[in-house]
């Protein structure tokens, strides 16, 4: 065995960390996409036409939350999945792609579909899935579960804010 051997196996787990990481980024960011194609025609147009109550944030809020979140997102999807593999974090990761298909699916019930009550009922089983995966997310890492909570806030915020929209039309 020459000294370069450990650095060329650490220089590959290294780079297999980083590809891991920009992975679990595209995936979020193309879950956001993909709930985007849904939202964004609509904010002009039918969202700007529903009664919604004083406290509901600007809509240029929206986006930068969003975005921030899918990264904490996918931060924490790959310092779940980084010290033991796919296979090892499975269940976690399964809890995690439910809430991240879950998560597309509400932009598509409420803007696309215009259906603030399903779209009610969509995301309260979202904040589930979303609990479920903070829980096995802290068993596996701390700071993982902690990288969710914001994302559980928001999402509890979001379905008082559906709720009452839906309430108000």
């Amino acid at each position: 065995m020459t000294a370069n051997e450990p650095r060329a196996d650490t220089r590959a787990q290294s780079m297999y960390t980083v590809l891991g990481l920009a992975v679990c980024i595209a995936i979020c960011l193309g879950a956001a996409g993909l709930g985007a194609i849904a939202t964004t025609p609509e904010i002009d147009d039918w969202y700007k036409t529903l009664a919604k109550p004083s406290w509901n944030p600007p809509a240029y809020l929206f986006g930068p939350v969003w975005t921030t979140l899918f990264v904490m997102m996918a931060i924490a999807a790959w310092l779940v999945w980084k010290p033991a593999g796919l296979q090892a974090a499975k269940r976690p990761l399964c809890l995690f792609t439910l809430q991240l298909v879950l998560n597309v699916a509400w932009s598509w019930v409420f803007f696309h579909f215009h259906q603030p009550g399903w779209a009610f009922v969509e995301i309260v089983i979202l904040w589930i899935a979303i609990f479920a995966t903070t829980v096995a997310f802290f068993r596996r890492s701390k700071l993982a579960g902690g990288l969710l909570l914001p994302y559980l806030a928001w999402v509890t915020f979001a379905s008082v804010l559906n709720f009452t929209i839906w309430q108000l039309n």
